[in-house]
């Protein structure tokens, strides 16, 4: 039996709770290993953490993203 087969018939005796989190955890690796993708995802999370950030903290975040965007490591 392939390594494969054996993931699969452990998946057919999860409930459906558990099979929706194998599911995600799969696309989060397919996601991973595309590096166009992963790249992408990599500045969204930068951005969302930016975003969702404490006010008291614009100031030396916006310089961070300023910095970053001159740097090339972001994209505007």
């Amino acid at each position: 039996m392939s390594i494969k087969d054996t993931i699969v018939d452990k998946i057919y005796q999860m409930p459906e709770s558990l099979v929706m989190e194998v599911s995600d955890y799969i696309d989060f690796l397919l996601l991973k290993h595309d590096s166009i993708n992963w790249q992408s995802w990599i500045q969204f999370s930068d951005s969302l953490k930016i975003a969702e950030s404490d006010f008291s903290d614009y100031l030396p975040n916006l310089k961070d993203y300023e910095n970053r965007l001159a740097r090339g490591e972001i994209k505007w």
